[in-house]
């Protein structure tokens, strides 16, 4: 299982301490750095292109850039203009976001997702492809072809239900996954997301966890913080579901905490479930535990 960074700054620094983390993270050897797209906030594949012309080494990647707000093909020129000027270090993460942005926000409908995603890549796909497309479906329209010369985007979609896990491993390189433990993704993510690419003759499919991670010995109040840091990811339905799934009460019961020898046996959980990389979310809130944490990730490389 390798290992990546889930940028922690994304929306409490600048982007020099954007760069100054993804650098970092590439000198200590990490895989990917993942960026979120925040709503309302900076554009993530642009920090991306400006961060990779002084970073090398690391591969990036978005975890996720929402697909409602931008049509397919705006989607696929972001993305491969952004392999472009990353040199094809760039892995482009999507998802549906949630209804109370997707309506509330944005104004377009969350009625049936699953087929707005099944859309989306059938735009989607053979543009970052560099292939054409003529598409017309019952929610979306793309017709033409790209004329960017860069690599290919991978492109992995965060499915948690066995719908979008389906979908993921017919359509793209695989998924990524929020709030999910490791009994879920043994169970059902895997799994599922494996069948689909295989019954559809593809390659087998990448399954990026993000996890929350603090090594700390005050468990008790690194829980305290997770509970408050995490609050709204136990309350919005997708991935409320996920922590039924575990059987657990809150973000703070899944959140990887305690000492070097208790988290490895977390991360040693996720690997045997079959999770190819790690997105490590590093929520310590002073300097020590996020040094003690970097330096624990950074010894599993």
């Amino acid at each position: 299982m390798d290992i990546g960074i889930f940028s922690g700054v994304a929306s409490s620094g600048g982007f020099s301490s954007i760069v100054a983390d993804a650098a970092a993270s590439a000198e200590s050897g990490f895989d990917t750095y993942w960026l979120p797209q925040i709503v309302q906030q900076a554009e993530a594949m642009n920090i991306i292109g400006a961060a990779a012309q002084t970073v090398p080494n690391i591969r990036f990647g978005t975890s996720v850039v929402p697909t409602y707000p931008r049509h397919p093909m705006v989607m696929a020129e972001q993305a491969q203009t952004t392999s472009m000027i990353t040199g094809g270090r760039f892995t482009l993460g999507i998802g549906l976001s949630h209804k109370p942005v997707v309506e509330g926000m944005w104004g377009h409908s969350f009625d049936k997702p699953v087929r707005h995603a099944r859309e989306y890549l059938e735009a989607l796909m053979p543009l970052v492809r560099g292939e054409g497309v003529n598409f017309a479906g019952e929610t979306l329209t793309t017709r033409g072809q790209l004329a960017i010369d860069a690599p290919e985007s991978p492109v992995l979609l965060a499915a948690l239900g066995p719908q979008m896990l389906q979908l993921a491993g017919e359509r793209c390189g695989g998924t990524i996954t929020w709030m999910t433990g490791a009994k879920t993704l043994s169970e059902l993510t895997v799994p599922t997301i494996s069948e689909a690419a295989s019954n559809a003759g593809r390659d087998k499919p990448q399954v990026v966890a993000g996890m929350p991670i603090w090594v700390t010995d005050d468990v008790d109040a690194a829980r305290a913080n997770a509970a408050k840091t995490f609050l709204i990811y136990g309350q919005l339905p997708s991935y409320r579901a996920m922590l039924d799934r575990e059987g657990l009460g809150g973000p703070e019961d899944l959140a990887i905490i305690g000492d070097e020898a208790t988290c490895a046996a977390r991360l040693d959980e996720l690997s045997a479930a079959g999770v190819t990389q790690l997105a490590a979310s590093e929520f310590a809130s002073d300097p020590e535990g996020r040094a003690r944490t970097r330096a624990f990730l950074a010894s599993r490389l």
